[in-house]
């Protein structure tokens, strides 16, 4: 019996935004630092999948201060990510009842700003269902700690005091990540992941939230009276 499940938050609870969106969220950033004409290869790279060669490259390139700049970065990107979110285009999955019907004490690691993943949390009353939620600090930092690098989600079984967790994701980097700590790993293939070829084999592969309550291992609350599940706790 798993201990604990964990969750990815963006394309597994929570859908994912538009490009478009992140990448004015990144020339956004630039402004706000005084550069209103970046290179668009330096849009590009501080938009999705930043690293820190590519940040001190772009910082180098305008004099940047590294660490004001990928602040600006993600504050930019999450309050864009809030407006999303606000105004109904980035929401839970149809499926997340399922998450309800969970008898595990349940976490998140995302590789998506803190700020983002408490705010989808609060905004959706739902944050009462997960005993911890780790994003990253808005510091050059964490790029090298997020997933497939297991610090956050090290401190997620600390924080839940498992040993013998699920790690449910949407992409290679959760797979290694759950590899990498020793957990077994189910891969929920949504729609935008329909032809994603995978370089690592999950522990098993669903469809939709749904298909965890049938994992071996999983435990699934017995029905309320009345034949409902109970909705766990949810904020009103």
């Amino acid at each position: 019996m798993y201990d604990a499940i964990i969750f990815d938050n963006d394309g597994v609870l929570v859908s994912l935004v538009e490009f478009a969106v992140l990448e004015r969220a990144a020339r956004e950033a630039f402004v706000d630092c005084g550069v209103d004409d970046p290179r668009e290869d330096h849009v590009d790279a501080m938009t999705l999948g930043v690293t820190p060669e590519s940040l001190t490259r772009v910082a180098d390139a305008y004099g940047f201060d590294a660490e004001t700049f990928f602040a600006a970065r993600d504050r930019i990107a999450s309050r864009a990510q809030q407006a999303e979110i606000r105004a109904g285009r980035k929401a839970l999955y149809d499926d997340f009842d399922a998450v309800r019907s969970l008898d595990h004490p349940l976490g998140i690691v995302s590789s998506n700003q803190q700020e983002t993943v408490d705010f989808v949390l609060s905004h959706f009353g739902v944050t009462d269902l997960f005993e911890t939620a780790y994003g990253r600090e808005p510091i050059p930092e964490s790029v090298t700690r997020k997933k497939p690098s297991t610090y956050y989600v090290d401190r997620a079984l600390a924080d839940l005091d498992a040993d013998h967790a699920l790690f449910v994701g949407d992409s290679d980097t959760d797979v290694l990540a759950a590899h990498n700590a020793g957990l077994d790993s189910a891969f929920i293939r949504r729609e935008h992941r329909a032809e994603y070829p995978l370089d690592v084999d999950p522990t098993y592969e669903i469809e939709t939230l749904a298909g965890l309550l049938d994992i071996d291992g999983v435990s699934v609350r017995d029905p309320a009276p009345g034949g409902s599940t109970p909705e766990g706790g949810a904020d009103a």
